[in-house]
């Protein structure tokens, strides 16, 4: 980028900045009143914790905005990625060959772990997404080749399912006679928890894949 083009950048940052800082600074505080509405409505929200209730049942349109940026960043990398020059990495390290091959079992029990946990506690598909991301990190660093194509033709499927089972969910609701995404309140720590598990491993595998680098399509194990 020339020198012109980066200042004008960094103006339309800082007026993004301000613009946000502006709007920010102007809302009203009513931070009690919407917890007290939170915690009314809880019991009918299918999970215990306030958080999950909210990601996940009041506000489940936001978050599921939240898994479309992610997939969405994930192919603009991908446009991006023939520009970009991979350093090789020494992986011939007895210690970290160890040390991988015991915490990735203890990583995906964590995982899997803050997924269940996540309905009446701190944690949720993000939380153990992320971890399941940093085990597949793992795997990456001692052992670059660990992706077969078979590995890889899994995660291309698994990138999608994340968005895809919450709209379905959301089309559902619509189609049982509510709004989108408001779940039957029989129905609705089931449906969160579905939401949760496909949403987990489509955070892993895209997180992941912003690490890993492009997959190879159409190429050979």
């Amino acid at each position: 980028m020339t020198g012109v083009v980066r200042w004008a950048f960094a103006g339309l940052l800082a007026v993004l900045a301000f613009g946000l800082a502006s709007v920010v600074l102007q809302i009203p505080g009513t931070g009690s009143a919407l917890r007290s509405q939170v915690m009314a409505q809880l019991p009918q929200s299918g999970v215990d914790h306030a958080v999950t209730a909210v990601l996940l049942n009041f506000r489940g349109y936001d978050t599921f905005l939240e898994l479309v940026v992610l997939l969405l960043a994930l192919f603009g990398a991908w446009g991006l990625s023939d520009s970009i020059d991979e350093a090789p990495l020494d992986t011939d390290i007895d210690v970290l060959t160890e040390l991988v091959a015991f915490l990735v079992p203890v990583l995906i029990v964590v995982a899997a772990y803050l997924l269940w946990v996540g309905a009446y506690s701190p944690g949720g598909a993000f939380q153990g997404g992320a971890v399941l991301a940093g085990a597949g990190v793992l795997l990456s660093l001692c052992d670059p080749g660990w992706r077969s194509r078979r590995v890889e033709r899994i995660g291309e499927v698994l990138l999608v399912p994340g968005v895809l089972v919450f709209l379905l969910v959301g089309l559902a609701s619509m189609l049982l006679g509510g709004q989108f995404l408001e779940y039957p309140r029989d129905m609705a720590g089931s449906l969160i928890l579905l939401v949760e598990g496909f949403a987990m491993l489509s955070i892993a595998v895209t997180l992941h894949t912003l690490f890993a680098g492009t997959p190879r399509f159409g190429g050979g194990a």
